[in-house]
């Protein structure tokens, strides 16, 4: 039976997941090639902590970090629909809710900075 997230436990498994389908998509597959997996899930684990648990210790400006990035509309909304699946696969609740909320927050702004909002 599906459950809220309510522990780092239930985030990592959400990061885990997401990024199994991100490596295996070839619209975001791109995008991920040549990352240190190593480094990059421990800090997505905390990011996502610190969005949906307040935990402290997350500062690094989500923002500046995909402006660099080649990156199009068609990826945010793949994006997107990953990790909602993601989320809905394992997952229900506020916390859900929540996570899906401030992730189209984070994607509409990077993508309103890239002028890739639909007119």
């Amino acid at each position: 039976m599906k459950k809220d997230l309510e522990s780092p436990e239930d985030v990592a498994l959400l990061v885990d997941n997401f990024y199994k389908k991100v490596v295996l998509n070839e619209v975001l597959k791109p995008f991920f090639e040549g990352l240190e997996w190593e480094t990059h899930l421990p800090k997505m684990k905390k990011f996502w902590r610190f969005l949906l648990f307040d935990e402290p210790g997350y500062t690094t400006n989500v923002t500046e970090k995909h402006l660099q990035l080649p990156l199009t509309k068609e990826a945010f909304d793949e994006w997107l629909a990953l990790f909602f699946l993601t989320l809905d696969e394992h997952f229900v609740g506020s916390k859900v809710l929540l996570a899906k909320e401030r992730a189209n927050i984070i994607a509409v702004g990077i993508k309103s900075k890239m002028n890739l909002l639909e007119n």
